[in-house]
This record gives C-alpha cells, sequence and structure tokens, in this order.
C-alpha cells in the first residue's frame, strides 16, 4: 500500500498562505507544487506491455523532502576526492535556546556569527603549538531543529583529525574527543557574546528594541553552560561521505517520519535522545505542526553548508595536495560508475517490474493562482 501521510499533505490541509512572509510562501508553493501536474514532466511507456504513465518534476527546493533524497546522493559522489584517508571528528556547536527569539528576529545575521564562531574556535585551538599546531580544516552544516521540530539551532561539523603544520607536515589527532569540550564550550561562547555584542553595537540587530534587552541577554548568555559535542567517528572515505552526506542534505522533517495525516492532526515519529534514544509518537494539531516546520525555513541565499581551513573552496585543491604528499597518499579516484549508470538507466515499469519504461513524450506545467492551498483551515503562522 503506498504511503499517503507525507508533509505535501499536511501542508495542503493546514497551510494559510496568506500569513507568510514572502520567501516562506515562496518555499510552501514550491512543496505543494512538487511532483504534481503544476511542475510539468514526462510520459512514460513500456515498451514491453505498453502501460502509461505520467512522471512529474521534483521542485529542487532545499526544504523538501521528495528531493533532498537525490540530492544527498548527488552530493556524496561529489565529495569523494576531498576525503583525507585520516581519523574523522563529530563535532556539535549548539545555541542556547535563549536566542532562539534572535534568530527568528535576525536568522542572517546570528547564523553567520554561529559559523564563525564555531570555525574561530576550533581554529584558535588548533593553531595552539601545544595541541595540533597547524591549519586545520572543517565541514559545517546548520541545523535549525529538534526531532520534534522545535527550535534547536546547531551546527554539525566534520573536522579531519589533524592540521597541516607551517613546515608542510601533517600533525595527527591522537585524542578520542579532539579537544577537550568544556574548553570548548567556553571559548566558543566568549567569542560568540562578544560577535553577537559587535553585531548590536553596529546595529545589526535593530529589531531588538526593547531598552537594555541586548546587555541583559547577552549577560545571561555568559552565565550559562554553552554544549559542545565531540566524538571521533570514521576513518573510512566511503563512511564519511555517506556520513557527511547524511547531515548536509537532512531537513528538518522527512516524509517517512510521518505517520498519519487527518482532518485536525498530524502524528509524526521522533528520537528522543533523553530516554535512550527511543523512538515516540508525537502528535501535534495541524496548525502547530506547520507553525514548527515553518521555524526552519532559512532565509534565500543562506549557505547552511560551508567549509573552512584547508577544506575552504578557495585553496581546497592545493592543501589537499599539500597534506596527502605529507601523509604519502595517492589523491582518491572518483567513482563514476554510480553517476552513470544513475543517468543511463531506464525508469521501472509498476507492472513487468522492469526497467522498460521509455520517454514518449511532454507535460507542460499547469501552474494554479497564487493563493490559499487546498482544504485552507484558516490557520495562521506564527513564529
Amino acid at each position: 500500500m503506498a504511503k499517503t501521510a507525507t508533509l505535501q499533505q499536511a501542508l495542503s490541509r493546514f497551510l494559510d498562505l496568506a500569513g507568510l512572509d514572502r520567501q516562506r510562501r515562496r518555499v510552501c508553493h514550491h512543496l505543494l507544487a512538487c511532483r504534481t501536474e503544476a511542475m510539468g514532466g514526462m510520459i512514460l511507456q513500456c515498451t514491453d506491455c505498453d502501460h502509461t504513465q505520467p512522471h512529474y518534476f521534483g521542485c529542487r527546493d532545499r526544504h523538501c523532502p521528495q528531493c533532498q533524497g537525490r540530492a544527498m546522493h548527488q552530493w556524496a559522489e561529489r565529495q569523494q576526492a576531498n576525503i583525507l584517508p585520516v581519523r574523522y571528528y563529530h563535532v556539535v556547536f549548539t545555541l542556547p535556546h535563549s536566542l532562539n527569539g534572535w534568530v527568528q528576529l535576525h536568522p542572517e545575521v546570528i547564523h553567520r556569527l554561529l559559523f564563525q564562531s564555531a570555525w574561530q574556535t576550533l581554529r584558535t585551538f588548533g593553531r595552539d603549538p601545544k595541541r595540533l599546531g597547524g591549519e586545520m580544516g572543517m565541514s559545517a552544516v546548520l541545523h535549525t531543529w529538534g526531532q520534534n521540530l522545535s527550535q534547536h539551532v546547531h551546527l554539525h561539523c566534520l573536522v579531519p583529525g589533524g592540521a597541516l603544520g607551517d613546515d608542510g607536515r601533517w600533525h595527527g589527532a591522537r585524542s578520542h574527543y579532539l579537544f577537550p569540550v568544556r574548553a570548548l564550550s567556553r571559548h566558543f561562547r566568549g567569542h560568540m557574546v562578544s560577535a553577537l555584542r559587535r553585531a548590536a553595537t553596529a546595529g545589526e540587530l535593530h529589531r531588538v528594541t526593547r531598552p537594555g534587552d541586548v546587555d541583559q541577554q547577552l549577560n545571561t548568555l555568559m552565565a550559562t553552560e554553552w554544549v559542545v559535542y565531540s566524538k571521533d567517528c570514521l576513518e573510512h572515505t566511503h563512511a564519511v561521505v555517506r556520513y557527511l552526506a547524511r547531515y548536509t542534505r537532512q531537513i528538518a522533517i522527512s516524509n517517512a517520519r510521518i505517520l498519519a495525516v487527518n482532518d485536525h492532526q498530524v502524528t509524526l515519529r521522533y528520537k528522543d535522545y533523553r530516554d535512550r534514544d527511543r523512538h515516540k509518537r508525537l502528535v501535534l494539531d495541524g496548525e502547530e505542526f506547520v507553525r514548527r516546520f515553518l521555524l526552519h525555513v532559512l532565509p534565500k541565499g543562506l549557505m547552511r553548508v560551508r567549509h573552512y581551513g584547508f577544506l575552504a573552496n578557495r585553496c581546497r585543491r592545493r592543501r589537499l595536495a599539500q597534506i596527502r604528499q605529507a601523509l604519502m597518499v595517492a589523491e582518491t579516484a572518483p567513482d563514476t560508475d554510480m553517476a552513470a549508470n544513475d543517468k543511463d538507466s531506464a525508469y521501472t515499469c509498476p507492472h513487468c517490474r522492469r526497467p522498460t519504461l521509455r520517454v514518449t513524450g511532454a507535460l507542460t506545467p499547469q501552474r494554479p493562482p497564487l493563493g490559499r492551498p487546498p482544504n485552507h483551515r484558516g490557520q495562521r503562522y506564527r513564529a
């Protein structure tokens, strides 16, 4: 039986476009149109049994659960050549929930400072001659959600375990946690709070308008213990690529986690990390589910994946060549077999169960009029 509980179904029942800003309206139009006649497509016909069916195009929006699986696969293929034969570390930098209000008011500013503060923290520790004494690399991906779709802003960072010294030698990390997490968290806190104070002084936090709010918030943040998580993870190239792709292309909610959608509620599955990672069910009112999902729509143009140090785009190829020379290993050849097979493969006929569907025609996009989606129920978005 085909699965019918999807994000698209929930949005079509409970979303009110009139209550959204321009970016959220744009994203929701994409998600509602994805793989429907609104996107256009092609006609497929089986060469064996003559079965004919439409195949509609995807929206390719980065918030779409129907499109990100393929994007993850393609992105992972491109990253293989950048993986080093060293131990990798998974480091997570988390913002206190007391900053969630500022994130909604100034998402571009807060997310930019989060990336910068996380990298400067690792860079400072890596440059310390008592630790690694060289230039580190980091690939970081922004997540804004918890398992229950609450706002939980954090960076997942994949860090090669070592640094390239000024002498051209590779200084490998030996610890199972890269650097002491308490020291990391306090340095991260200090750098982030200082950056927020400078941003406020420069007028970048102009939507925080109540007198004394900035100073009170920053003083509270400095008195709070911040959370940084670190552990060693993987050493095999293919496993590292899959690991990184999983976090890079993950979105707030996948269709696999949506168990049911009825006239009033949405049921989803989530992992409770506070209860030994047990899987549980959460039932939300339809409008509350949509409200939580919309918290995680990123501003247009905001880059949620960034690379730093010797993995930065401007110097990555040259730096990786230097590191491989220091490690005395050859460059990893890209695996083209899977990409070629994906490009050349035919669609599978649902009747014959064979790859015998061929394109026989085109379907013109049928754009619906802008406005309320089907089954509008009067809910509005609340930040």
